[in-house]
């Protein structure tokens, strides 16, 4: 397992060899620099914590600002864990860059979805609308709440609500180009949330 924190820049697309038109992802992949090593004997658990993107600190309070220190680093804006490392691998303080992937390597992408606010069962749930002629008196309603003798609405019942805001992750994703000196990587298909939006790009689990 290997991991590497990065930002959405937006999509593109590139053509194959073969002149088949691939749609693809910006990710700017690092560079991260390695906070902490987390090993069984302490934590319980291995992890290395990596930190990307550098923040002022003026807008950092001291407890960030000293465990940054400790790693030889200025505070970072994004900071997670990636488990199932090798830890003799990492050390802290250290470096990670964009090519420790290479091209047609699978990964897995997580990022925070796109927020959509207060939305109906017909946006949020993909359900179906009644007739939107005016005798039928019924278009865009929840549908029946369930059992009458119930009192109560059983749980799970879809119903409108918050939509969007929540940790996505989009499994088994290709590499399609690794630019090195640029840190960037460009990936097949779409990602979770908005442009300039933090992401964690992970080795498959699937692949």
């Amino acid at each position: 397992m290997k991991g590497i924190l990065g930002k959405k820049l937006g999509m593109t697309q590139v053509f194959t060899a073969d002149g088949l038109v691939v749609p693809v992802t910006v990710i700017q992949a690092g560079p991260c620099t390695v906070l902490q090593k987390k090993d069984l004997e302490n934590d319980g658990y291995e992890a290395i914590q990596l930190g990307f993107e550098d923040k002022k600190e003026k807008n950092a309070n001291k407890p960030e600002i000293g465990h940054a220190k400790k790693a030889g680093a200025t505070p970072k804006r994004y900071m997670k864990e990636i488990r199932g490392v090798q830890l003799s691998e990492y050390e802290v303080g250290q470096e990670i860059k964009a090519d420790i992937f290479s091209e047609g390597e699978f990964v897995d992408v997580t990022g925070v979805s796109k927020g959509k606010g207060f939305q109906g069962v017909i946006k949020r749930h993909n359900q179906s609308r009644g007739p939107m002629a005016h005798g039928s008196r019924y278009h865009r309603g929840p549908g029946s709440m369930g059992s009458i003798a119930a009192n109560r609405v059983f749980k799970g019942k879809n119903l409108p609500g918050r939509m969007g805001n929540e940790t996505v992750t989009i499994q088994k994703l290709q590499i399609v180009k690794v630019d090195a000196e640029r840190n960037v990587l460009l990936v097949k298909g779409s990602v979770p949330g908005p442009k300039n939006s933090y992401v964690s790009v992970k080795s498959s689990v699937k692949a």
